[in-house]
């Protein structure tokens, strides 16, 4: 079914950089925007050219001259000045180191994990396979829990539990050539959101961004969050093009 939905919005909208969908999976509401990792060109966004934090989607757009936003979402946890919790890298620059250990809140409930982008591929790593594998990441941001790692869910969701936020976050495929990015439009548990990404996306790896303070933009389906003032920003930007 999952498969049969995005093939049909792909031969509907076949030049879209972003294949966004909102979809209704077991009595809960979700947003999935789907992103060609190979042909499209996903980055992270933290700090303008003065250092000064970006916080929003529209930040983001007018920090871009050239170009366009066409897509974006939080991506990871951050402090209470909007610096990342864990490791980032945006354009081969570490701001942030890993961080290996346990520790309070969602990103430190182990295991958690690191979305690695690079030119051409996206992928989602459990932090010690990233910590031991040591892959090369153009951009990176850590975040936590896993919702799914190697096709099972985190041991410890609970199928009955009755902590319920809207929750954003992103899924990879095992070759990294697909990024599947999905919030969900009403309260669910960590149980239901990671088996949305288990059972209907079909991500083998999937990490959790946020809760709570998850936003999306996707203009297509006139779509832009706002509230919080955000850290971490993934997003798909298009060259703007010339006039003729």
């Amino acid at each position: 079914m999952r498969g049969l939905i995005f093939a049909l919005l792909w031969i509907a909208s076949p030049v879209a950089a972003v294949t966004c969908a909102d979809v209704d999976y077991k009595g809960n509401s979700y947003t999935t925007c789907e992103v060609d990792a190979v042909k499209e060109d996903l980055r992270l966004f933290l700090r303008d050219d003065a250092g000064e934090i970006l916080g929003g989607f529209s930040a983001v757009d007018n920090s871009i001259p050239d170009e366009t936003l066409v897509f974006a979402m939080n991506a990871g946890m951050y402090h209470d000045d909007r610096a990342p919790v864990g490791h980032y890298v945006e354009n081969g620059v570490e701001e942030m180191r890993i961080v290996p250990n346990a520790g309070p809140g969602n990103f430190g409930l182990l295991p958690n994990g690191v979305f690695c982008v690079n030119d051409g591929s996206a992928q989602v790593y459990e932090t010690l396979s990233f910590i031991e594998n040591a892959p090369a990441c153009r951009d990176a941001t850590q975040s936590g829990p896993m919702l799914v790692i190697a096709g099972a869910l985190h041991p410890r969701f609970l199928i009955d539990s009755t902590s319920r936020y809207v929750r954003n976050g992103v899924g990879t495929t095992a070759d990294g050539a697909r990024a599947i990015f999905a919030i969900s439009n009403n309260a669910v548990t960590f149980h239901e959101f990671g088996s949305f990404f288990r059972d209907f996306l079909q991500t083998p790896d999937a990490l959790y961004f946020d809760g709570k303070v998850s936003r999306l933009y996707a203009p297509d389906l006139r779509r832009s969050d706002f509230g919080f003032q955000l850290g971490p920003i993934v997003g798909v930007v298009e060259q703007i093009p010339d006039p003729e």
